[in-house]
């Protein structure tokens, strides 16, 4: 139970979650587009943007994007018209079409397929690896086999078995977008996170790994696809010398000026992912006699530890409930609960987060099929037969918080951390 005592003073200055961490390059090239007068979306910094982000990636095309969301969007577009055809103007690429999605993620990951006037079916999460079950992914293929899109992504740097996503994908005839937004620089078996997926999308925002302040890109080795992006990026305008349009465009281009930001972190990429991993090794190393995991890393995984996370067990959790806005908890010796943590930490002028809140436990998505390894996770009650369904992802965000995961948090700092969630456990 915490009490924050003298010796737990807040830190003078806040201890983020993540922030951007700057260098001094990116300066010189937001200063070079400024001089040139290149301040639109195209110039020299978008084109080495493109360059740099599918060398690292192992892909042959990046289309530099203003938000990965963005890029998603665009990824599920050309999936849905690759799949179904062109649709009308005014009509969705995926309209009334069920397209299987990650259930434990920001809702920026399913939000294209809804745009696009998709129906997301969720699928559980693995609890080895806090991603996609391939066992629900393949349950929920025998329950739609219609459904020819898999929508998969990568959480807080830690990817599972996208390898084996991407096969029971294939096996199907269905198309895998990958939304590594996440995990930049992360590896399964070897290989880079969004090198997997037919289509796939990177992250640059305020708090990733590397950042623009915003900015994503989409991934993909097909350069038909490449160019295509790069027309409805621009407002899908036709080779007229008026301005012609066949079909519907968006204005989703990546500033020059913020690709000259993004230019500049490409090359700390591997720096910041080394830092980000002794933060999590240190935390694993503080926490070790605490009744707690940290977020898993499965066997063919090297992560960029973008957020370390943990895990209460469930033996020393504490009485804890939250409706859609607010949480309460019965603090008890020898027991805590993320609230009580994430509220222990936030004492001392420091951030930390809940796990993503599963999306089938959205009120908006409440009454979408969401599938686990056993079949379909809705309306498994009966009033009159003993029985249920495990939710995983259900369980990790009533266990799990996200903890302050900054690579300039010192060493100090950090130990300030740990022992605030220790006397949560006293």
């Amino acid at each position: 139970m915490f009490t924050r005592k003298d010796d737990l003073k807040p830190f003078d200055s806040k201890v983020w979650l993540a922030s951007p961490t700057m260098h001094g390059e990116e300066l010189r090239y937001i200063t070079e587009a400024y001089e040139t007068n290149w301040m639109s979306t195209v110039g020299a910094n978008i084109n080495e943007v493109e360059r740099i982000a599918a060398d690292k990636a192992e892909v042959k095309y990046a289309v530099a994007l203003s938000c990965c969301t963005a890029a998603l969007h665009l990824c599920v577009k050309f999936a849905g018209e690759q799949l179904y055809g062109k649709p009308a103007i005014g009509h969705g690429a995926v309209e009334g079409k069920r397209v299987f999605c990650s259930d434990m993620t920001f809702d920026a990951t399913l939000n294209p397929v809804v745009y696009e006037g998709g129906i997301p079916v969720f699928i559980d999460t693995e609890r080895k690896s806090w991603n996609m079950d391939p066992v629900a992914l393949e349950k929920a293929f025998e329950i739609y086999p219609e459904v020819k899109l898999v929508v998969c992504a990568e959480l807080y740097g830690f990817s599972g078995n996208i390898r084996k996503i991407k096969e029971i994908c294939e096996s199907h005839g269905a198309l895998l977008i990958e939304d590594a937004a996440e995990a930049m620089g992360a590896t399964w078996e070897g290989k880079q996170c969004g090198s997997f997926g037919d289509y796939a999308a990177v992250s640059y925002n305020g708090n990733k790994i590397i950042t623009g302040s915003s900015g994503g890109c989409l991934l993909t080795n097909d350069l038909a696809v490449a160019n295509k992006a790069r027309k409805w990026s621009t407002q899908a305008r036709e080779n007229a010398a008026w301005y012609q349009h066949e079909e519907v465009g968006y204005n989703y281009r990546m500033s020059n000026v913020i690709a000259g930001v993004v230019r500049g972190q490409y090359p700390h990429l591997e720096e910041h992912i080394l830092q980000k991993k002794v933060i999590y090794e240190r935390y694993q190393e503080g926490l070790k006699n605490l009744p707690v995991s940290m977020n898993p890393i499965v066997g063919g995984c090297e992560p960029n530890y973008w957020l370390s996370a943990l895990i209460i067990d469930k033996d020393a959790m504490c009485k804890q409930v939250r409706d859609d806005s607010t949480a309460m908890y019965l603090p008890e010796h020898g027991k805590s609960c993320p609230t009580e943590i994430l509220e222990a930490i936030s004492s001392i002028n420091a951030e930390g987060r809940p796990i993503w809140k599963p999306m089938h436990m959205q009120p908006m998505y409440r009454m979408n099929s969401f599938i686990t390894v056993v079949g379909e996770g809705r309306a498994r009650t009966n009033a009159y037969i003993a029985g249920g369904v495990e939710d995983v992802g259900a369980d990790i965000f009533d266990r799990g918080l996200c903890l302050p995961s900054d690579n300039k948090m010192t060493v100090e700092q950090q130990g300030k951390i740990i022992e605030v969630i220790k006397r949560c456990f006293e």
